[in-house]
């Protein structure tokens, strides 16, 4: 053990946190940061204990993780200060420091969310065959968040290299954690989930080292997380807002006389490890070190990136190079389709994995996922129901590495997963300045024409239309289906692909391994000069057979992809024809076909009257046929309206 290193790694992280208070003083930090002043025994400690290849997955009070990790201090300095020398490229700010360099895969300011993401790098580790775990750093007030116990249920049952470490310093945010929490020790819940668990004294440096150091060994060689308590305690407010007017004098004082790096200097001296010489000499060293990285981080302060280099940010490169091809077809269902496109994607991938409810033996709710557990076992995982925690994994996952694809039982549920999706996997690439990717799907089948009733039929692609950083697919046929899911996996970012119910059974053609459609491209059938059709999904799929009768005047465009929409066919097309139909099963209310009448009204030969929309009544879907059927276009609603274009 280096007691002088971990007397040092305290005091970095200290110094560091002094010197933000100092620059807020002098106006330079916009918007907030969370210190950790009274807390680096904890963060010192875990660091101590860790081994190269270990990953963790701060909160948003992350500045003494990443200084004890060892991250560059400049760059921190200059994260904070908005600056493209950043650990972020200045993107993340003091909240989202991500730092691959050192395991680090950046703290969320979601509060309990990171706890997610480290269950998904541990996922990773544990397919990986890593001799490495994963740490999960969240505080008493994310002890209440429901994420935590879908994680470390999903962590028992899979043996998962996780170590849950809760920084108790009995604030939420100003509420006290004995008025918020119903337990006489949190770590004690861990052992409903049958995982071991102790609770330590977070002040003490040495003692948080030695329990992250056997919980470690514990995981690593009984297969099992673990979860330790540290109790400690922020001698600074919240945020930097905060007037600290929820505590008392007195609790403060006697919480003082515990500062850990007090105790741990007092220790050394005590039993003759260091001399006040030597702990002076650490100090002064340390100073240095924090003086010339904020000196340099302040000659560079004002470099920052330009608005085109944000946005080239905003998704990752592909994984692979997707060129259209069309192989050759045989026929097949909407549903087979999908079956396929997953087999080939699971065969040819040894990172990818299937992940989901009910899709073993059961084989999906909606029978896409058939038979590919008896031909895949080591490559279909079965969740349990909490699609909050397997989707957050299943993002963790794919910045450590991994390709996973999740499957969502019903288009509805997506509300469940929505944090992980829009919070972390759009944003990963992005807010980490370019460091982590998302390389995962999301499936869901949406829609009615089922009977399943308002919370099973919704069409709720259009809540994720405005996330940058998500791409999402909505296909209307067994060959796009199939073509569109293979480009999906191949894209290196966050897909979201939404099936229809009502199309799992259309028979359609189903092209070979070959092919593939490029994602952000609408299909485009016919060349009829009269009028565009304009859709996705089964809206788009009602159009085309309906109308085939009048194919010689119509030109049909499948938008296929929704985010982005192809803009550039949507304006040539509209250019050539001047007139459109566009369909949808959503209302029309921020729809995929407000989008479209947006383009297309920019076109140069748009008047009033040459765009109609047809749209879901603005109601939830109900369960009898008939009144559902009153709320979704249909095929003749479709016909009428297509026929009063033509006929004017």
């Amino acid at each position: 053990m280096d007691y002088l290193s971990l007397f040092s790694s305290m005091l970095r992280s200290r110094l560091f946190e002094r010197k933000l208070e100092e620059l807020s003083g002098k106006g330079l930090i916009y918007g907030t940061y969370h210190l950790s002043i009274g807390q680096e025994g904890v963060s010192s400690g875990l660091a101590a204990a860790l081994k190269e290849g270990d990953w963790i997955v701060p909160t948003h009070r992350c500045h003494g993780y990443n200084a004890a990790r060892g991250s560059d201090l400049s760059g921190m300095f200059s994260e904070v200060l908005g600056s493209r020398h950043g650990l972020c490229n200045g993107l993340g700010g003091s909240m989202h420091m991500t730092d691959t360099r050192t395991g680090n895969l950046g703290s969320s300011a979601v509060v309990g969310s990171g706890i997610g993401l480290a269950g998904g790098a541990a996922l990773a580790l544990s397919r990986l065959h890593k001799d490495n775990i994963a740490v999960a750093i969240f505080g008493d007030g994310a002890s209440s968040r429901g994420i935590l116990y879908e994680v470390m249920n999903a962590a028992s049952i899979w043996h998962l290299p996780l170590l849950l470490l809760l920084e108790n310093n009995h604030y939420g945010m100003s509420a006290a954690a004995e008025r918020m929490i119903a337990a006489d020790g949190i770590y004690r819940r861990a052992e409903g989930f049958l995982i071991p668990s102790c609770r330590v004294d977070g002040n003490d440096v040495l003692a948080v080292e030695e329990a992250v150091a056997e919980a470690r060994n514990h995981i690593l060689s009984e297969h099992t997380p673990y979860f330790i308590e540290a109790e400690t305690y922020r001698m600074c407010g919240h945020s930097r807002s905060d007037k600290l007017l929820y505590r008392s004098h007195d609790e403060e004082e006697a919480w003082k006389e515990r500062d850990p790096i007090v105790l741990f200097s007092r220790f050394l001296v005590l039993s003759g490890i260091a001399s006040e010489e030597d702990l002076r000499s650490a100090s002064l060293a340390v100073m240095d070190e924090v003086e010339a990285a904020l000196e340099k981080a302040l000659s560079t302060r004002d470099e920052r990136l330009s608005a085109e280099e944000m946005e080239n940010l905003v998704y990752s490169p592909a994984l692979c190079t997707v060129v259209p091809y069309e192989g050759k077809r045989h026929a097949g269902t909407y549903r087979e389709a999908i079956r396929e496109a997953l087999g080939e994607m699971l065969s040819s991938d040894d990172k990818a994995f299937l992940m989901g409810e009910d899709i073993g033996l059961y084989g999906g709710c909606f029978g896409v996922t058939g038979d590919l557990v008896a031909r895949y076992p080591d490559q279909v995982l079965e969740t349990p129901v909490s699609e909050e925690g397997f989707t957050s994994m299943a993002a963790g996952a794919a910045m450590v590495g991994m390709h996973p694809i999740v499957e969502v039982m019903y288009g509805d549920f997506s509300t469940l997963s929505s944090d992980a999706l829009i919070n972390h996997a759009a944003k990963a690439h992005f807010m980490s300045g370019g460091q982590l990717s998302c390389p995962m799907v999301f499936r869901t089948p949406i829609g009615g024409m089922t009977g399943h009733g308002p919370q099973h039929t919704q069409c709720l692609e259009t809540m994720f239309l405005g996330i940058p950083g998500l791409r999402i697919v909505a296909p209307s046929d067994p060959y796009s289906a199939k073509a569109l899911l293979k480009s999906a996996a191949a894209d290196g970012n966050p897909v979201l692909f939404f099936e229809h119910k009502a199309l799992y059974g259309e028979q359609g053609e189903i092209g070979d391994e070959k092919t593939f459609l490029p994602l952000g491209k609408a299909i485009v059938h016919g060349k009829g000069d009269r009028l565009l059709i304009i859709g996705y999904s089964r809206a788009f799929s009602a159009a085309y057979h309906e109308l085939q009768d009048l194919s010689s005047d119509l030109t049909f465009i499948d938008l296929a992809t929704i985010q982005p929409l192809d803009r550039e066919t949507l304006e040539r097309e509209f250019m050539r024809v001047g007139r459109a139909l566009v369909v949808e099963d959503t209302p029309l209310g921020g729809s995929v076909a407000e989008s479209v009448v947006s383009i297309l009204s920019s076109a140069g030969n748009y008047h009033p009257g040459s765009v109609m929309v047809l749209s879901a009544r603005p109601v939830p879907l109900p369960c009898p046929r008939t009144l559902e059927e009153e709320v979704l276009i249909s095929g003749s609603m479709i016909r009428e309206s297509v026929e009063s274009m033509l006929s004017r």
